[in-house]
């Protein structure tokens, strides 16, 4: 391969790592410190910052030593140092779960600042390919703009390569850290193909470095906050942990700040907010007999827990339909958490595509897609609940799961205005042993005395124990939240979630 191939060879890998990096560092970092905004913020920030300081420490260093093999040492050091992140990375991880656990801010913030600092060698270095190759490939000031040009565009197919593969085959499939081997052997294989007449050895060494790396690592991803990690893996969409404590088998997802489903065959009352969607058919007017649903929609299904509570109760004459955006997700259900019900459909896709597209209507719609304490903006406005409205049968309720802390219920208090602006009647219902508020949305108007009269017609003896619970310690309650309603224009969900976070990590 000529010399000229060589260098384009080794922009277009550039190009594919820098991305690939990228990516990798966003799933590196997710099931320690979450996928939110402010992470995501943080990490493209530093990179540009990186890519940039590349591109002049590139475009000066060319220009005084114009040759080829200086930028292919350099991408060497770069390819290695790739390959052996994951190793310098793990303790600094494992610190940071610490600091989550002790509610410490500076050591959260610090130990992610450490992280994301371990990507600036590679990333800078990666940012001085271009110009090097720009001034190496240069023939002459009349050919200068198409030679840029030329640079560019090959750059950013690379990237465009390292955007695509990373994302749907190489991470769900094989990993984040067998992602960066890879990333990491695609640069140290151009630097040997720019090298190999005198760097055979050196460079057969750096492969053993990094290789030796990966097989230092520990076996798995995360170790479990408690209990007995029973599984865990990367998806397309999450990273998943199942673990058992005691006999209780728990669904946690990515940082693992909060229980997604629970099993405990040996107990059916969870006393956490799964229990509570069975209620959700008594928000309406007052009735004669007892209103047991006939269909109920679960927009977040996830293990399948508030399936099993609404079987449970009700029996396996009522419908059951269930979307959960993860496929992954839905596998572990039924593998750890019993999710077989027979009434039961799953449907894999996104909660607000599904309703736009389904044409059946509901007695309950019941959501549960809130990753606390991650929201999906889109299912927070106006314009999600009118949807949600539109699917109701006469007479039907709407009911949300909402985090909080034991004291600001901010979150709470968005999600409630909002809903106030689309339903009659909205109802608020505290999750005695969790952080949750439970909000019941009814499509016609009604009154508390009624609801509290639905509810003691209740038979069934699980939905009479939740429903004590909820006019006891859970002090039923019409909604006062009458803010201005979030629009899918305007909903700065995250700003609210974050500052709550914020605010409890540095112990206010």
């Amino acid at each position: 391969m000529t010399a000229r191939r060589l260098l384009l060879l080794l922009v277009f890998v550039s190009g594919l790592v820098s991305l690939g990096v990228e990516l990798s560092a966003s799933r590196l970092l997710s099931p320690y410190f979450g996928d939110s905004l402010y992470v995501w913020g943080i990490l493209i920030s530093l990179v540009l910052i990186y890519l940039s300081v590349g591109y002049v420490i590139g475009g000066r260093l060319s220009d005084r030593r114009p040759r080829a093999d200086v930028i292919f040492r350099l991408v060497a050091v770069a390819g290695t140092w790739t390959g052996l992140v994951p190793l310098f990375s793990y303790p600094l991880l494992i610190l940071s779960q610490r600091g989550f656990s002790q509610l410490s801010a500076g050591l959260v913030v610090g130990t992610l600042v450490a992280v994301v600092l371990l990507f600036a060698l590679p990333v800078v270095i990666l940012g001085m390919v271009s110009p090097f190759a720009i001034r190496l490939l240069l023939e002459g000031v009349a050919t200068g703009g198409n030679t840029a040009g030329a640079v560019f565009a090959l750059s950013t197919a690379g990237s465009i390569v390292g955007t695509v593969v990373p994302v749907f085959w190489l991470i769900p499939t094989f990993g984040t850290r067998f992602t960066l081997l890879v990333l990491s052997l695609l640069l140290l294989v151009v630097s040997v193909l720019g090298l190999w007449s005198h760097q055979r050895r050196r460079y057969a060494a750096l492969l053993l470095i990094v290789l030796g790396a990966h097989a230092l690592l520990p076996s798995g991803i995360k170790a479990p906050v408690a209990g007995r990690l029973l599984y865990e893996t990367e998806s397309a969409y999450n990273y998943i942990q199942v673990i058992r404590v005691g006999g209780q088998t728990e669904l946690f997802l990515n940082e693992g700040r909060a229980v997604h489903s629970i099993y405990d065959p040996a107990r059916l009352v969870t006393g956490g907010p799964w229990d509570y969607f069975v209620l959700g058919s008594y928000f309406r007017p007052r009735q004669s007999v007892e209103p047991v649903p006939k269909n109920t929609l679960i927009l977040g299904l996830a293990g399948g827990t508030t399936a099993r509570q609404l079987t449970a109760a009700y029996g396996s004459g009522t419908s059951i339909t269930g979307v959960e955006i993860d496929p992954a997700i839905a596998a572990v259900g039924r593998r750890y958490f019993h999710m077989n019900e027979s009434n039961l459909t799953t449907v894999v896709g996104d909660a607000r595509y599904f309703l736009a597209n389904d044409r059946h209507r509901y007695d309950v719609i019941d959501l549960d897609a809130y990753q606390q304490p991650y929201v999906p903006f889109y299912l927070t406005t106006t314009e999600f609940f009118q949807l949600a409205l539109s699917h109701l049968n006469p007479g039907g309720a709407v009911v949300v799961n909402a985090g909080r802390t034991a004291t600001d219920y901010r979150l709470v208090q968005a999600l409630a205005s909002t809903m106030a602006a689309v339903y009659p009647s909205v109802f608020l219902v505290d999750v005695p042993d969790y952080t949750n508020t439970m909000i019941f949305a009814s499509a016609r108007p009604t009154t508390v005395a009624a609801v509290t009269h639905n509810l003691h017609l209740a038979r069934e003896p699980l939905v009479q124990q939740i429903a004590l619970s909820a006019l006891g310690e859970g002090r039923l309650r019409t909604s006062e939240y009458h803010q201005k309603p979030y629009t899918d224009d305007l909903a700065p969900i995250e700003q609210v979630v974050d500052q709550i976070i914020l605010e409890v990590a540095a112990g206010g």
